[in-house]
């Protein structure tokens, strides 16, 4: 196990409620096109989705995280760790290129995530696959809590987390990594729980205020 550290790499992020960095994102992993070969976890968290993506086949797993604290449970997993910004942290690993690149709840706390994008692009196998999700910026309980109570509505956690620095609507994350690089192959979102009947009465047209997140999946564009 490799561990690397950027010139920031000392930076802890905001302090984060427990289980904040323990996700798994098993759904997400299920749909990743197989075999996985060499992988990049972007924001590997305590290494959850690590455990995932070997249980999936990955031959070896990078892992890039800001959070040290995050990255010692994280260093477990993974065959090679860098601790820092992502912007910083890409060049101090040795492992790439990389056949799938995971990009799990990141985009959005990142000054310039288009620049991001160009980078992991320049670090992919040829063929290498791109998977993101990234908080849906038309979802109703945005624009209630906009247009009724007056306020955006952060939080410590979840959709409007206090550390996001962008947002996202489908077209704006599609555009995000098409510009940048890649040729998007599939977006979806999760599975629909308390508005089944009102997305089948629209047929599909109020998926975009009732997703909370929208997954992108890509590949490099020749």
């Amino acid at each position: 196990m490799t561990i690397r550290r950027s010139h920031d790499g000392d930076f802890v992020d905001a302090e984060k409620p427990p289980g904040y960095y323990g996700h798994h994102r098993s759904d997400l992993v299920a749909a990743l096109p197989r075999p996985l070969g060499r992988v990049l976890d972007v924001g590997c968290g305590e290494g959850g989705v690590a455990r995932e993506l070997r249980s999936a086949g990955a031959t070896a797993i990078a892992g890039i995280e800001i959070n040290p604290q995050a990255a010692a449970v994280a260093a477990r997993e993974l065959d090679e760790l860098a601790v820092g910004p992502v912007e910083q942290c890409l060049e101090h690993l040795t492992s790439g290129p990389w056949d799938t690149i995971c990009c799990y709840d990141v985009l959005e706390h990142l000054a310039d995530p288009d620049a991001v994008l160009r980078a992991l692009r320049s670090v992919a196998a040829p063929g290498g696959r791109l998977h993101v999700s990234v908080p849906n910026a038309r979802h109703l309980s945005l624009v209630r809590d906009l247009m009724l109570r007056g306020t955006f509505g952060y939080v410590d956690s979840g959709h409007r987390d206090n550390t996001h620095l962008r947002w996202f609507t489908r077209r704006d994350i599609v555009a995000a990594i098409t510009t940048t690089g890649w040729r998007v192959l599939d977006v979806s979102h999760p599975a629909l729980q308390r508005f089944r009947r009102l997305d089948s009465l629209t047929r599909g047209r109020s998926t975009e205020f009732v997703v909370l997140q929208f997954y992108v999946l890509a590949e490099t564009a020749p």
